[in-house]
């Protein structure tokens, strides 16, 4: 079953007009154009064609309409000339601005912010059961303390699919109980259902971590600023065929295939959701569970476009979300990708944060083996040493060693095999429970 293009806010072929709002600091990390820019591939990613957009220096955010009402009747008369039916805020709205803007540029007029549209985006591209529901979360929470009588149709649309959609308003309405209260407290419960299922997921997807971890096999975890090239690369580098393309949030759901090293030995590498600039919370929250590869990872392979103009940025916003989402201390290996378009290697400040530095072009193939080598290496150094008598009638563990580790010493005993010898640390941790 697909899920794509569930609970979506926008519709196809609609005309956008972008507003970009910048409070004054010294040295910004991007350019407000650059990030408009941004707010224009993702709409055109949502299928959004832009037609204008206008920008605004700014003091201090207007606590009505975040810009002022001048800005704002200037940009209603734009986008009346311009035959817009949608404006795109680059920053997230408050649920008061959201109310203001939407009388002033009047019923017709889609009122949205960056986070909305990444929301819509993740929506569109959600293509398993799992990805559905982390998305659909997210929007309603995004949605419920922004709820208006515009809104409320939302939450009858929501959770249309796979059973989900809870219980109408019908006969629910107490005394005194408007529509939108009702509305809210639909939402309120549907929210609930969908972190049950979420926590489901989350059980599931823990027991086969659990499992992995039993058989002591390391993980690698791809991430990276969206549409760096980490689809591509795992491909290049397993030889699977998951979806790849040149656009933003191309991929969703976590992909996992067999990895396998110039010396024999193999690990698991995983693709995982790409991040951008201000993501929103709420996703990030929603997306937890599939994160938690991230987190539970020996290795963090973070791929960056090495050809775009801000791409030391990109570096740092992955870095943030990483924080975000408290990924422990791991090695980390950083690959500038797509040097294909490059006549050098770029220079990065935060590259002395990693454990290796590979340049590569995926789509290419140069700099795989280099790579490969390069993870080897990694999770050789970090292995840790055993030393575990295994009997004869789990000879089975001892092969489990030399795939996965390296063996210093082995000597036959009387009762079984004695092993020294350097494995994984999620191996490790079983050989010592199996010692006792």
């Amino acid at each position: 079953m697909t899920y794509r293009g569930e609970n979506r806010t926008i519709q196809a072929d609609e005309v956008g007009f972008l507003v970009g709002a910048e409070l004054y600091q010294p040295n910004p990390p991007i350019t407000l154009e650059d990030s408009l820019d941004e707010l224009e591939l993702l709409a055109d990613t949502a299928g959004i064609t832009v037609a204008g957009r206008a920008t605004q220096n700014l003091k201090q955010i207007d606590p009505a309409t975040y810009i002022g009402s001048g800005k704002v009747q200037e940009i209603h008369t734009e986008i009346l000339n311009l035959g817009a039916n949608v404006v795109i805020f680059d920053d997230e709205l408050s649920p008061r601005h959201q109310r203001e803007l939407e009388k002033v540029f009047g019923e017709n007029v889609k009122v949205l912010d960056r986070s909305v549209l990444i929301l819509d985006i993740f929506a569109q591209h959600a293509n398993t059961r799992e990805g559905a529901l982390q998305v659909e979360l997210a929007q309603l929470e995004y949605r419920l303390p922004r709820l208006t009588r515009q809104w409320t149709h939302l939450a009858r649309q929501a959770g249309g699919g796979g059973g989900r959609s809870g219980n109408g308003g019908v006969g629910l309405r107490g005394p005194g109980e408007t529509q939108l209260e009702v509305d809210r407290r639909e939402i309120g419960h549907k929210i609930g259902k969908l972190k049950e299922e979420i926590e489901s997921v989350r059980a599931h997807r823990g027991r086969h971590r659990a499992q992995r971890s039993k058989l002591g096999v390391p993980v690698i975890a791809l991430v990276g600023y969206t549409n760096a090239g980490k689809s591509t690369l795992l491909n290049a580098l397993t030889g699977s065929t998951v979806y790849a393309a040149d656009q933003l949030f191309a991929t969703l759901d976590p992909t996992t295939r067999k990895l396998s090293l110039p010396g024999g030995k193999s690990a698991l590498i995983s693709d995982t959701v790409g991040f951008i600039q201000k993501l929103p919370t709420t996703l990030i929250a929603a997306f937890r569970a599939t994160l938690e590869e991230v987190v539970e990872a020996d290795i963090l392979v973070h791929v960056v476009d090495a050809s775009h103009h801000n791409a030391e940025y990109q570096i740092e916003a992955v870095e943030d979300t990483l924080a975000q989402i408290e990924v422990p201390k791991i090695p980390r290996l950083l690959v500038l990708n797509k040097m294909d378009q490059l006549s050098s290697v770029p220079s990065f400040k935060t590259a002395e944060n990693y454990d290796a530095v590979v340049p590569v072009s995926a789509i290419k193939g140069t700099g795989l083996k280099q790579l490969l080598s390069e993870i080897e290496r990694i999770m050789i150094e970090n292995m840790v040493e055993i030393k575990v008598t295994l009997p004869y009638k789990r000879l089975d563990l001892l092969n489990q060693i030399r795939e996965n580790g390296v063996i210093d010493e082995e000597e036959p005993l009387e009762q079984g095999v004695k092993v020294r010898a350097h494995v994984p640390q999620r191996m490790a941790a079983r050989f010592h429970n199996d010692d006792e």
